[in-house]
């Protein structure tokens, strides 16, 4: 006999248990008592659940037979009670009282916990897979940071009871009159609906604290099979509930367009019949609306319920408007709402992209949308069970074709040309090859001090290994001490007719250095490059070239590897670090990040200029690389100067290569280093006050600032919602320069 309690709950004045047993057999059938500490027996009651998971691992399929259980028995505080389980002629006693369940829930045993819960066969089926696919190294690395996932200070139900709205919260927002709240209309689809869940998403939307709501839904249940008797009682007790039966499925496009047909409200909601919204969900989407009165479309964060709806995990923290990522993934997903005229005009659910209905809606909706406004905070619980597309994305493959679709006429729609759209890194991740137009002279600029192999190796690996040949290359020689380096400068220019050297004879400045590089390119795209990269990806420049020949796109950054395989640069985050630090740093190229991101073609506010391409119309109306940022936070705030523009920064993943940072200019080790580091930390704080005081809109607030993985935020030392934490020192410094420039009237 095996067996496991996965979750305890103390409510009032009972205790839940969810686990689940399994014997020699799939056909064991295990017993269960609840005895008091006296031995005498408790009451409880006894539901059986599905755990097809443990039935995989432990006997290779699935078995139409329930293996989990959910146990309730009542208790009084201070007494002891055992769980007894017989199995095979095996018996099992776990102690519970409410010491015992605190001490259970500590850091402490919460890490045995997890290392416990990887104890089995599909930890080692996994690991296996993964160590051939990619090797020992990159197994290694994965199994030290999961090893490191365990330190987390919180699981994400833990974490979540601490930062839900308090009952006091939620009674607030009851008495908020909110006299000029719009109406939302709650469209949602019925289709053969398990009862438990239908009640549990109409006990949802009965309490919510925001009382302006209707709840239109439309039942395409075959005869006999229809919902209607659960939505009856509800029905009797609130008159803004509606119900429609359908006659027959419709599909579920035209069963939601049958919702919508019935909508009279300012906003649709749009909501899943399995799912569950939050209390304040409403509330939340009418505030914002109130603080944004042109906006058309509303989305929050999201997490994921378990079948039984007792656990709740996988939260999804979401950027702000971010549409190079809408085309990668469907992020947007739940809960959205839109203004019921804006669907008017571009049209409803289209059944020709059913599986990926909501995904060319949401599309339609965003390109037409005068604000798209995002809440960050979780205000929907989306049901994971063995048919839902959230557990199990093969259970409806063809949802990803037709989400391919979806994307490419939403090109269409928008006057961008792509070639195609392929499965990405998983399914329901998709990559884009976009055409390129012509055939554009690309200028890249590589600043040089001696190291004239690494040199050799990227200027050379670019010329006979890379796909693109309308280039020209600008070394910008800057105060090299070695002879060797000269007469190599003349073979290479020999050797490579693309290739020309001029001389920066100033001090070191990255800024000014770059700059001068671009007085003497001639090229229409400057792809400024770092001497110690090497590309991987043979195609990388025209991955690049794809996305910064749009109009709407000023900057494009590239996804930069160590040489063990590991992440250098997936992107930035400004507050990182105290200013701004790359994403997944560390992260093997082949683990998973955060919801596939590193793999995700997005919006950033910033890239690095390790590896960034840029239109030369674009860095000139941006006035450059800013000189008084000599080494530090130069491709940033240009990248901020860019966004300023009006225009896009996209982080392009397929655009692959090797950075071996560092080799040229050394580390930031000297007093006189630091004391410049911090001088540029402080002149970026001053110039761009308002992203270091609000957050980076690409990123979220209820994310870590400390790790660059998108962990939790650690409630104990960040916060929720409390601006970035520069240094004092900083600080101090910061203030120095705002009165200079104040007194000199700048």
């Amino acid at each position: 006999m095996k067996h496991n309690v996965d979750v305890v709950r103390i409510r009032e004045n009972s205790i839940q248990l969810n686990g689940w047993v399994i014997g020699k057999t799939p056909d064991s059938v295990p017993e269960f008592a609840v005895l008091d500490a006296k031995g005498k027996p408790v009451e409880f009651r006894y539901v059986s659940t599905r755990r097809d998971d443990v039935s995989q691992i432990y006997y290779g399929k699935t078995y139409d037979r329930d293996f989990g259980f959910d146990i309730q028995f009542p208790y009084e505080r201070g007494r002891d009670y055992w769980l007894v389980i017989r199995c095979d002629g095996r018996k099992a006693r776990i102690r519970y009282n409410e010491t015992l369940i605190a001490r259970r829930a500590s850091v402490a045993h919460k890490r045995l916990q997890k290392i416990r819960d990887l104890m089995n066969m599909e930890t080692v089926h996994v690991a296996m897979d993964f160590w051939k696919e990619n090797g020992l190294r990159a197994l290694f690395v994965k199994s030290v940071h999961k090893i490191q996932g365990l330190d987390n200070d919180y699981d994400y139900g833990e974490w979540y009871e601490l930062t839900k709205p308090s009952e006091e919260e939620l009674e607030r927002q009851r008495q908020d009159p909110m006299p000029d709240g719009p109406l939302f209309s709650i469209v949602m689809p019925l289709y053969k609906t398990p009862a438990g869940y239908l009640r549990v998403m109409l006990d949802s939307i009965v309490e919510q604290t925001y009382g302006k709501w209707e709840l239109c839904l439309a039942d395409g249940s075959p005869a006999g099979e229809d919902v209607e008797k659960i939505v009856r009682p509800y029905m009797k007790k609130d008159a803004r509930i509606r119900y429609q039966n359908l006659g027959g499925n419709r599909g579920i496009s035209d069963n939601t367009n049958a919702a919508i047909a019935m909508a009279s409200g300012d906003f649709l909601v749009l909501a899943d019949h399995d799912d569950a919204m939050t209390p304040d969900a409403l509330y939340e989407c009418a505030r914002a609306i109130a603080a944004h009165p042109d906006c058309d479309v509303v989305y929050s964060d999201e997490d994921k319920m378990d079948m039984d709806g007792g656990a709740l995990f996988d939260p999804h923290f979401k950027p702000d408007f971010n549409p190079d990522l809408l085309t990668s993934v469907n992020y947007i997903c739940h809960q959205f709402v839109v203004r019921r005229l804006l669907v008017q005009k571009v049209g409803g659910l289209r059944k020709a992209f059913d599986g990926a209905q909501d995904y060319d809606f949401i599309f339609r909706c965003t390109e037409q949308a005068r604000e798209i406004v995002h809440i960050p905070k979780v205000l929907y619980h989306w049901r994971c069970h063995q048919d839902s597309t959230a557990s199990n994305p093969q259970s409806k493959l063809y949802a990803f074709e037709a989400g391919s679709r979806a994307i490419m006429e939403h090109y269409h729609r928008m006057g961008i040309e792509a070639e195609k759209v392929e499965k990405g890194v998983d399914y329901g991740i998709y990559h884009t090859t976009f055409r390129i137009q012509g055939n554009p002279l690309v200028s890249v600029i590589i600043p040089n001090k001696d190291h004239r192999k690494d040199l050799d190796l990227c200027v050379r690996s670019i010329l006979t290994r890379c796909t693109y040949k309308n280039l020209e290359f600008v070394v910008v020689e800057n105060n090299s001490t070695d002879p060797e380096t000269f007469a190599y400068y003349e073979a290479l220019m020999q050797e490579f007719p693309q290739v020309r050297v001029v001389t920066w004879k100033r001090e070191f400045n990255y800024s000014a250095i770059n700059n001068f590089g671009v007085e003497a390119a001639r090229g229409e795209y400057l792809l400024f490059l770092n001497n110690d990269t090497e590309p991987i990806a043979e195609n990388f420049i025209e991955e690049m070239l794809g996305f910064c020949q749009r109009d709407d796109v000023g900057a494009v950054g590239a996804r930069l590897l160590y040489q063990d395989d590991t992440i250098q640069h997936a992107g930035v985050v400004v507050g990182f670090g105290g200013v701004a630090g790359h994403t997944f740093i560390g992260l093997h190229k082949a683990e998973n990040s955060y919801f596939h991101r590193a793999m995700c073609a997005q919006d950033y506010s910033a890239v690095t200029a390790a590896c960034m391409m840029s239109k030369k119309e674009v860095f000139q109306a941006a006035g450059g690389f800013s000189e008084d940022l000599a080494v530090a936070f130069n491709d940033i705030d240009y990248c901020m100067k860019v966004r300023a523009l009006g225009k896009l920064v996209v982080y392009a993943p397929y655009a692959l290569l090797y950075h071996y940072e560092s080799k040229s200019r050394g580390l930031e080790d000297t007093p006189e280093k630091v004391e410049r580091f911090n001088r540029e930390v402080a002149r970026f704080a001053v110039k761009w006050p308002e992203i270091l005081k609000n957050g980076d809109p690409y990123y979220n607030p209820n994310l870590t600032l400390r790790k660059s993985n998108f962990a939790l935020r650690d409630l104990k030392k960040e916060g929720i919602g409390e601006p970035y934490r520069l240094d004092p020192a900083i600080l101090a410094l910061m203030e120095q320069q705002k009165g200079a420039a104040d007194g000199q009237g700048k």
